[in-house]
């Protein structure tokens, strides 16, 4: 098994042509607002996160795994493509991606795969007719919400109109990818699970038992206020940070025991050897989490750390033998050409931002080159008043019901935009580049008289002192790969990839 792998990463044009059952298995896990510190495992003073733990401790931890982007949409977008968001248009929450974009259900379906998606989708509607649903981007099967959901939720079976289903949220999606994966291991096929949970997104619902974990947090906690959504009116109220906390926290925790389950079932079918598993944050901890473990500056929304530094955890005993902690940095368009990588199937003729981690996952001491650029684009200054729709408003309308009111009604509509031409006031926007020291913003809070802000991340990680006056090298040369870059993310913008 071994040596195929590397067989594979030695020579990523060549397609794979091994039986089904020596290819490995591939289940990808992302909560949804989860932020770095909130695992123990990171130290963070109170979250019990007993799985993940176990998995940072016998796998490889990323400690430097980042969201492509700081906000859901445009990150899941990344996760899907191995692209930065932006080259498709889905720049914020509730822009889908476009129907053109290749993902890894379709990489994966020449490789033999068996492909379905459980959970959040929230990169277009998950509707049947929609062409940026799970179905039309690749994926066999799906049990999908268009966003977040809580306790109960309303989904969508393979397109079909959504249905409540009783139960904690977490494990009704766990449950629904072990059968999936009963299926395909019945038919010896080897398989891509994709969950991405609804937790823990506010507004926070925890069951009793997880409550009375976090019953005992510091008094102190409730000085403070934050807003969150209410579930019996969909509107925003303000309640006690400790008691958010504890509802919060109880969410991560039923997540973590639901990640516990399909563990569990993993290896009591002799799956878990060659089974990929990863687990990441889709952005940064929110607002309404009001940061109680390690010191990152700012939240979900900034590219400082505390919006883009996520927990990243990989096991997969045939490959990764020891535990070990990866300080390289990597990111969530990292994932296409990884899986590309190990399966031997060529990457997309077109530009793909992340790199393979294949070699880090065997050499974990190996140190990573490639940088990682992020991006909040201007659309409301690029589209102005009157942008022309990329999809038929029609079929950007969601079906699937939320807690949160957003513009009078409870379900969500998408939105993408023909870009028509590169202009140089497309070029602004906060947005950072950044290698395994050094981290350059632009655009940022706290430049210089230069404008110029840069981090040196090996020995801030608070990103409290710019340096951008003590290397001002650094500075030109990561300004000058920024620049370049956007040309060509802009250029994709323009669909000159399809």
């Amino acid at each position: 098994m071994f040596m195929l792998i590397v067989a594979c990463s030695n020579s990523s044009k060549q397609k794979s042509a091994s039986k089904a059952s020596e290819l490995p298995n591939f289940v990808l896990l992302m909560g949804d607002d989860h932020g770095w510190d909130e695992v123990a495992y990171n130290g963070h003073p109170f979250v019990k996160t007993p799985v993940l733990d176990d998995m940072a401790e016998k796998g490889m931890r990323f400690d430097r795994f980042y969201s492509g982007h700081p906000t859901c949409s445009p990150t899941r977008g990344s996760f899907l493509t191995g692209r930065h968001p932006n080259r498709f248009g889905t720049f914020s929450p509730n822009w889908s991606i476009r129907p053109e974009e290749i993902t890894i259900a379709h990489i994966l379906k020449n490789a033999g795969y068996a492909s379905a998606h459980f959970g959040k989708w929230h990169v277009g509607p998950v509707k049947k007719e929609s062409p940026t649903s799970p179905g039309a981007m690749g994926f066999d099967e799906w049990l999908s919400h268009d966003n977040f959901f809580e306790i109960d939720p309303v989904l969508s079976k393979n397109g079909q109109e959504p249905q409540e289903i009783r139960g904690e949220s977490s494990k009704i999606i766990i449950d629904e990818a072990i059968r999936f994966i009963e299926k395909t291991k019945s038919k010896q096929q080897p398989f891509l699970v994709v969950v991405w949970f609804g937790s823990p997104h506010e507004p926070y619902i925890g069951l009793p038992e997880d409550l009375a974990l976090y019953e005992n947090l510091p008094d102190s906690l409730n000085k403070y206020t934050v807003k969150v959504t209410s579930v019996e009116t969909g509107k925003q109220i303000e309640r006690p940070l400790g008691e958010v906390l504890q509802k919060r926290y109880a969410e991560i925790t039923a997540m973590d025991r639901a990640i516990g389950e399909l563990r569990d079932y993993l290896k009591e079918t002799n799956l878990g050897k060659n089974t990929l598993l990863l687990y990441c944050g889709d952005n940064g901890t929110p607002t309404s989490a009001k940061r109680t473990g390690m010191t990152l500056r700012e939240d979900k929304g900034s590219l400082y750390e505390g919006g883009i530094l996520v927990p990243g955890v990989v096991e997969w005993p045939a490959v990764i033998k020891k535990s070990s902690v990866n300080r390289n940095i990597a990111s969530t368009s990292d994932i296409l050409p990884t899986l590309a990588d190990i399966t031997g199937q060529e990457l997309p003729d077109r530009p793909v931002d992340g790199i393979s981690l294949l070699p880090y996952l065997v050499h974990p001491e190996k140190e990573r080159k490639e940088p990682i650029c992020f991006w909040q684009f201007n659309s409301d200054e690029a589209f102005g008043e009157n942008p022309l729709d990329y999809i038929d408003p029609q079929l950007q309308e969601g079906t699937t019901p939320l807690a949160k009111i957003m513009d009078g009604k409870y379900t969500r509509k998408f939105r993408n935009y023909i870009y028509p031409a590169i202009a140089e006031k497309d070029f602004y926007g906060e947005r950072a580049i950044l290698t395994n020291r050094f981290k350059l913003i632009l655009d940022g809070d706290s430049p210089n008289e230069d404008g110029d802000e840069l981090y040196d991340l090996e020995n801030d990680r608070s990103e409290t002192v710019n340096v951008a006056y003590k290397y001002p090298e650094v500075v030109d040369s990561l300004q000058t790969q920024m620049r370049t870059w956007q040309e060509s993310v802009l250029n994709s913008l323009t669909g000159a990839d399809y």
